[in-house]
C-alpha cells in the first residue's frame, strides 16, 4: 500500500489511467481517489497533469517490470514464467471486470501522435521493458538478436491481448497470447539446444 500522499496521488493516477487513459481523468478526480488535498497535487507536480502522467507512466513501468521478475524468480525454468505472466494477466482482468489493463499501453495509444512528453515517458517504459526480457532470455542461452525478437513479440501478444479481452470481455485471447508466446520461447529454446548439437 502507498503510504506517502506523493505516493497515493501516483498510484490513484495509474489506477485512473488504467480504467480510463489519460483524457478522460481529471486532476480533481486524481486527488479525490488519492484522499488528498486538490493543491497538494499541484504541490508534487508542479507542471500539472502532464508531468504527473509522465511520473506515474514511468513509476508504473518499474512496477511492471518488478512484477514479471518476481514471476521469473518464482518460476521453476523459463516456459513457465511466460506461461505464468500471461495467466496472472488475465487473471486480473477477470477479477476486475476488464477494467484494470496496461496503464501505459492506454495512455500511448491517446498521446502517441498528440504529445510529446508523455509518448516519451511510454517510449522509455517500452525500451525498458524490451531491454529487460531480452536480457532474461539472452541469460538462457538465446542470442542477443533472437532474445530481442522475443521480447517483441511477447510484449506485442500482451499488449493486444488487453485491447481483446476489454473489447470482448473475456480472457481467451490473453490466454491465446499466452499459448502463443510460450511456443516462441519454446521453439527458440528447441532451435538452441539444436545448434548444440555436435554435426555430423
Amino acid at each position: 500500500m502507498p503510504n506517502t500522499t506523493k505516493e497515493r496521488i501516483l498510484d490513484s493516477t495509474a489506477e485512473l489511467f488504467r480504467r480510463q487513459g489519460y483524457v478522460g481523468t481529471g486532476m480533481k478526480q486524481i486527488a479525490a481517489e488519492a484522499s488528498a488535498p486538490f493543491g497538494s497535487v499541484y504541490h508534487f507536480f508542479p507542471g500539472g497533469k502532464e508531468e504527473l502522467g509522465a511520473e506515474t507512466i514511468r513509476t508504473s513501468g518499474r512496477l511492471y517490470s518488478q512484477l514479471f521478475a518476481a514471476i521469473a524468480i518464482e518460476a521453476p525454468d523459463l516456459l513457465s514464467a511466460v506461461h505464468d505472466f500471461f495467466a496472472g494477466a488475465a487473471e486480473t482482468l477477470r477479477e476486475t471486470d476488464y477494467a484494470d489493463a496496461c496503464p501505459i499501453a492506454t495512455v500511448a495509444l491517446e498521446v502517441a501522435s498528440t504529445n510529446e512528453t508523455l509518448r516519451l515517458a511510454t517510449a522509455d517504459v517500452f525500451t525498458e521493458w524490451i531491454d529487460g526480457a531480452s536480457a532474461y532470455f539472452a541469460h538462457a542461452g538465446i542470442s542477443r538478436v533472437r532474445a530481442r525478437e522475443l521480447a517483441f513479440a511477447m510484449l506485442s501478444l500482451l499488449e493486444g491481448a488487453f485491447i481483446f479481452c476489454r473489447a470482448l470481455r473475456s480472457s481467451e485471447p490473453m490466454a491465446v497470447a499466452g499459448a502463443a508466446a510460450v511456443e516462441a520461447v519454446r521453439k527458440a529454446l528447441e532451435e538452441l539446444e539444436s545448434d548444440k548439437q555436435p554435426s555430423a
